[in-house]
């Protein structure tokens, strides 16, 4: 068989929709596009931040203008993807449906600019190395990291399928910073450096919390149904009001962290811990596993 041949047979065999893309797929036609929804991101940072990011703003009027032809341009291209969104996955909603949804996520855009603005309010307090507030804006990948989490889990409270988990995986991939759209956050948010972060979907931190890097919130073990599948139910963390977390600890299960605490650097979290409490490890602690699938 020449090469003709053989890219021929191939390129037939791989046109074909295979047993487990129909699985995958509700239907045939057009999925989300990746490249649309980072563009739209694009917009939300241009809308939050105006003069930061894309064009240079120099008056009041020149600001009203470009936030205004950004608003328009992303309620067009969010709207389709959260059309394509629900039809592919969740369904079908009609075109009147995903306009009331997307609206409904617009109206939240101030109050997603003046929560994002007090998680960069936690960071310039907490960090000394931070010159200005300008520098958090540019350089801290907090800033990216939470504006797609804060826009993913808005999204998910909508109950847009989809296109949170593809919002916060693309800041996971640009910052190594884990946070699952379903995580609560609370205000004054920060996380320092940040590598490694890894924040699980039932998590519920309040607010003036600040992470180091190579923190995890975790699961502690799985619950299984009667078919060996993992089942959704709570099982990271809570984490109060002041807490400090140090680098490469691991808080795991559904226990609470009382507010005011301090967990330090490599620390090992399974239990419950109080207000006002310092957890620090002077020495090394050995401990054995049990039940198999967890800790």
């Amino acid at each position: 068989m020449d090469k003709r041949e053989i890219l021929t047979k191939n390129i037939a065999i791989l046109s074909e929709m295979a047993e487990i893309e129909k699985k995958m797929r509700a239907k045939e036609g057009r999925l989300p596009s990746v490249d649309a929804i980072k563009h739209a991101i694009e917009l939300l940072k241009q809308i939050i931040f105006p003069g930061f990011f894309g064009a240079e703003i120099n008056s009041r009027e020149s600001r009203l203008y470009r936030i205004g032809i950004n608003t328009e341009q992303l309620t067009k291209e969010l709207s389709e993807q959260i059309f394509l969104s629900f039809n592919n996955f969740n369904g079908g909603k009609t075109k009147d449906e995903v306009e009331r949804i997307t609206i409904d996520f617009i109206k939240q855009l101030p109050e997603l600019k003046r929560i994002l603005y007090t998680d960069i309010e936690a960071m310039y307090n907490s960090d000394p190395a931070v010159t200005s507030y300008n520098e958090i804006i540019f350089c801290y990948p907090i800033v990216q990291v939470m504006i797609h989490y804060r826009v993913a889990h808005a999204l998910l409270k909508l109950k847009v399928p989809v296109l949170p988990r593809i919002i916060t995986e693309m800041a996971h991939s640009a910052t190594g910073i884990d946070i699952h759209p379903g995580a609560e956050i609370g205000e004054y948010f920060s996380i320092d450096h940040g590598t490694g972060v890894v924040i699980g979907e039932t998590c519920i931190i309040g607010n003036h919390v600040t992470l180091y890097q190579g923190v995890t919130l975790g699961a502690k073990k799985f619950t299984y149904n009667e078919n060996g599948q993992p089942v959704n139910t709570p099982r990271h963390p809570i984490i109060e009001d002041n807490v400090t977390i140090y680098s490469n600890s691991s808080i795991l299960g559904r226990i609470t962290i009382g507010h005011d605490t301090v967990i330090g650097g490599n620390i090992w979290v399974t239990e419950s811990v109080k207000p006002h409490s310092k957890i620090v490890q002077q020495k090394a602690v050995s401990e054995l596993f049990s039940d198999g699938s967890g800790v």
